[in-house]
């Protein structure tokens, strides 16, 4: 695999945190000088290749992978546009286990399903359905995760005790999670 493509890999991945030249030079196993000349060498590649929409800039010490200027209307745009609203079966699972067992651990709520659950609980809190709702006394403090007043909004509960009752030790079975996410979907879609 040549540099440049590790590169711009290890620029994607970083986002907007960026990375500096020792960074990346540590994980390639070369010399700072040596990135240097490649990064500049891919950043004049960028800006002047007219179907690249990215470019890559550096602040300070930090390189990032940034889109091109001129393409900033498209970009917001689409920031502007709303987004699909429906949430995906591994999505609905997790939200589910999380109603229900609040506050909850992340490896609670992989404890329950049997798959891990890092996308679905980032799409969630991205969603604004489940937020951060402290730590749990555990080795390693892990993240509690709760619904929030969006998630109650758009389920139109007034409080999380208006949950359909569920049997003690019971996992919504896919038609109970289909009748319970019914009215999400509902309410989303409006």
């Amino acid at each position: 695999m040549k540099n440049e493509s590790i590169i711009e890999s290890l620029l994607f991945a970083a986002g907007d945190e960026g990375l500096t030249a020792g960074q990346m030079a540590a994980v390639l196993n070369i010399q700072i000088d040596e990135l240097t000349k490649i990064l500049q060498s891919m950043a004049d590649s960028l800006i002047q290749d007219e179907v690249r929409g990215i470019m890559i800039t550096s602040f300070g010490d930090e390189y990032r992978m940034m889109t091109k200027k001129e393409n900033a209307a498209y970009i917001q745009q689409l920031a502007e546009k709303p987004s699909p609203k429906t949430l995906s079966q591994a999505a609905l699972e997790t939200l589910a286990i999380i109603a229900y067992n609040q506050p909850v651990t992340r490896i609670e709520v992989e404890d329950i399903r049997g798959v891990k659950t890092d996308r679905p609980i980032a799409t969630l809190c991205a969603r604004g359905l489940i937020e951060e709702a402290g730590r749990a006394d555990a080795p390693g403090r892990p993240i509690l995760y709760a619904t929030t007043t969006e998630f109650l909004d758009a389920f139109q509960l007034k409080s999380i005790t208006d949950l359909p009752p569920l049997e003690e030790g019971d996992i919504p079975m896919p038609q109970e999670a289909d009748l319970f996410f019914g009215r999400f979907e509902e309410a989303l879609d409006e």
